[in-house]
């Protein structure tokens, strides 16, 4: 019934993923087209991948609603592959890279059966933008002059971003009537790219900004046709170069290189920036998925090698997932695989009844879709969001960019990694001791009163961050999830980030994710994703922020009308009193919650002494009685409690209540005080609530839950059994 039912669903959907796979495809086909062109490729290869990636992908994938084709990344990585390969030939040079792709696309495979999806996992997270930044600074710079009109500008990333001026004052001073059309026609389109989305016209943004470009250019020229007598002023040599018949024009790829290093350069590049870009868009599809449904990552990876292996032995560029498109896709409906399939077909449809009109869109007007992707990937804004995490972030991405910009993609993100690692080693003070620690089992999970605990020792990194990660995806997100870091002294904002979209998707699916043991690290910034460090009190390049628990602690508190002190370093008094402490040494109190008659904290002590020494990190609750209580200890039934008893410590039964005497383990000096202030209501009031260690002296009741710091949640429910239990007694 529920395939039935599902294979229904799938059906009642083609109408709105139909519709989504024709707007995505009116992106797709300029894309396609320019991204070969920027890649060194004839245009025809990018349309390729986009079909074959849409085929294969919506067939045998582990996605929903992404959508597949060339991506952005790989084209600073194939550019240098057919430069590279072919010594100054590109046809030749494109062989060679085909012959990479294929080899490529074989890798991907064997990396997702052996359940490599998690690679993604390795690389720190800063790193990554700053590879990507570079990519986009890439892209920038070539594309540019693309745009300007000037198709031969050759050169070095650098040396082309300092010809840009250049490159400006030969357009405006040209006697080349169709360089000067041209390069006007790429100002226009990279102006309608920047300001598309200030027009809020509805029926205006049903076409998606590239492709107002291809029917304005594609009008242009029959403009000039019909309407005037003057000569189309744009080159062709200007304009898309298509092959009259397509369908008999493929390309095959050549291995003959396949053992040389520049070939297993190119390999190992095609294959870390697909896997990257296609891990990196998967995830972040996933947030948009309105289904909220999580992707089989190595499935959906296999299906991208096969496709790419495919896309290389017809001709066409590697097959990764596109995020842009992805988005755009759930913008417009898109509910399930069969969107990126109807995608693929409108570019068949496209390229085999259009291909005439496609030839006469300018160059430059492709060129200027991608300076501004370009842009985006490199804008001022990603940069200062990044600084806004921290200095030690922005370190890494800077070095990360300028060092692939200078060398490769490869070497790139290794410094980047490297420089990550480095700095890790400088904050921690100690190499030995970080290495010892990040590669040991650090991740305990288990369930309690229905609420899975996961708690997390020593260190946390992208080093190890998948042993965490295995963890997690175990737990239903409809489910509740506390993450405990109060054993952990340091986490990097790899992980924080990442727990952060765990949160985000539990809070979309109905669930709870509360991280705690935060609250005693400190951070370089302000930024919820900084990475956080217990370090000494002095340390002044790090800053004592409200972590996300302080912060909802501080919210509860004005409901509650309590006060709060995350930072207080005073002690409560009276717990040195109480039997609970009297073997254990109180090390620190914070977080402090308190009103007029209870007080909720956090309590760091130690018990045991030199390696026997433990340290145990609690939430607890001081009730203030008005009036005079007997001393007694409360607890649940147990083996402990027993032992007790054989010792000589007396279990205080109650009579009248025997399914209470049952549960509960009651002891004291003063027997028959303990039985007068043990009424019905205070009985009545335990045997219905949960059950905590509880102590009372002259000084109060102490009351305790688990030896761990209690989530938001857990604080709120002790808070309310305090005052129920205070208006009792």
């Amino acid at each position: 019934m529920k395939k039935k039912s599902t294979f229904k669903t799938f059906v009642s959907e083609i109408p709105k993923n139909l519709f989504a796979g024709f707007v995505v495809s009116l992106i797709a086909l300029p894309l396609g087209l320019g991204l070969a062109l920027a890649s060194g490729a004839p245009p025809i290869s990018g349309i390729i991948a986009a079909i074959v990636g849409g085929i294969v992908v919506s067939l045998i994938g582990g996605s929903n609603v992404t959508i597949t084709g060339p991506g952005n990344g790989l084209v600073v990585v194939i550019l240098a592959a057919i430069t590279t390969l072919g010594n100054g030939d590109m046809q030749q040079g494109f062989l060679y890279t085909l012959g990479a792709i294929v080899i490529s696309g074989v890798l991907l495979i064997i990396l997702s059966f052996l359940k490599m999806g998690s690679l993604g996992d390795y690389f720190p997270s800063s790193a990554i933008q700053g590879m990507l930044a570079a990519i986009g600074i890439g892209i920038f710079a070539k594309q540019i002059h693309v745009m300007l009109g000037n198709t031969a500008a050759n050169g070095s990333i650098i040396e082309l971003l300092f010809q840009v001026p250049e490159g400006i004052i030969n357009l405006l001073k040209t006697d080349n009537l169709s360089m000067f059309y041209a390069g006007l026609i790429g100002i226009v389109s990279l102006l309608i790219m920047i300001f598309y989305s200030k027009i809020r016209n509805r029926y205006f943004q049903l076409i998606p900004a590239p492709m107002w470009i291809v029917v304005l250019s594609v009008g242009l020229f029959y403009y000039f046709d019909v309407f005037t007598t003057v000569e189309y002023p744009i080159d062709k040599s200007l304009l898309i170069n298509l092959p009259d018949d397509i369908l008999s024009n493929f390309a095959f790829p050549d291995f003959g290189k396949i053992f040389e290093m520049n070939f297993i350069n190119a390999v190992i590049g095609i294959t870390l920036i697909s896997s990257i870009e296609s891990l990196l868009s998967i995830k972040a599809v996933d947030k948009l998925d309105p289904f909220k449904r999580r992707s089989n990552v190595n499935k959906d990876i296999r299906a991208l090698g096969l496709a790419t292996v495919i896309s290389g032995f017809l001709g066409g560029l590697n097959v990764v997932t596109v995020i842009a498109r992805s988005s755009v896709n759930v913008n417009n409906k898109g509910s399930n695989k069969s969107s990126n399939f109807f995608h693929a077909l409108f570019l068949v449809a496209f390229i085999l009844l259009f291909a005439t009109e496609l030839r006469k869109i300018p160059l430059p007007a492709l060129a200027a879709i991608l300076v501004y992707t370009g842009y985006k990937l490199a804008s001022p804004e990603n940069i200062r969001k990044v600084f806004k995490v921290g200095k030690e972030q922005l370190i890494i991405f800077l070095i990360t960019l300028l060092t692939t910009i200078a060398t490769s993609l490869i070497i790139g993100i290794l410094m980047g990694i490297l420089a990550t690692l480095i700095i890790h080693i400088i904050i921690n003070r100690n190499a030995k001791l970080f290495f010892k620690n990040i590669l040991k089992p650090n991740v305990l999970m288990f369930k309690e009163d229905g609420k899975y605990y996961v708690s997390v020792k020593n260190f946390s990194s992208f080093l190890n961050y998948t042993k965490l990660r295995s963890k997690l995806n175990q737990i239903p997100e409809t489910e509740e999830a506390i993450i405990d870091f109060s054993m952990c002294d340091f986490v990097d904002h790899s992980v924080m980030e990442n727990i952060h979209n765990y949160a985000q998707t539990f809070a979309r699916k109905g669930g709870h994710f509360e991280v705690i043991g935060l609250d005693d690290s400190k951070s370089i910034s302000n930024h919820p994703f900084a990475l956080r460090k217990i370090l000494p009190k002095k340390t002044k390049s790090f800053k004592k922020v409200l972590t996300k628990r302080q912060k909802s602690i501080e919210k509860i508190s004005k409901e509650m009308h309590w006060k709060y002190d995350a930072f207080s370093a005073q002690e409560v008094e009276e717990l040195p009193t109480f039997g609970y402490f009297k073997t254990r040494e109180i090390d620190k109190v914070s977080n402090v919650l308190s009103n007029e008659d209870c007080t909720i904290f956090d309590v760091q002590f130690s018990e045991g002494e030199l390696i026997a020494k433990q340290v145990i990190k609690a939430t607890m609750l001081h009730i203030h009685p008005k009036n005079e209580i007997p001393d007694f200890t409360l607890d649940q039934e147990g083996i402990f409690e027993y032992i007790l008893h054989f010792a000589g410590y007396k279990d205080i039964d109650i009579d009248e209540h025997p399914d209470f005497s049952k549960r509960f383990y009651l002891a004291g000096k003063n027997e028959e005080k303990i039985r007068a202030f043990f009424k019905d209501e205070l009985i009545l009031f335990f045997e219905s609530n949960k059950q905590y260690h509880i102590e009372a002296s002259k000084n109060g009741l102490l009351i305790i839950g688990k030896e761990r710091f209690a989530s938001v949640k857990e604080m709120k429910a002790i808070a309310y059994f305090g005052m129920a239990l205070q208006k009792i007694i």
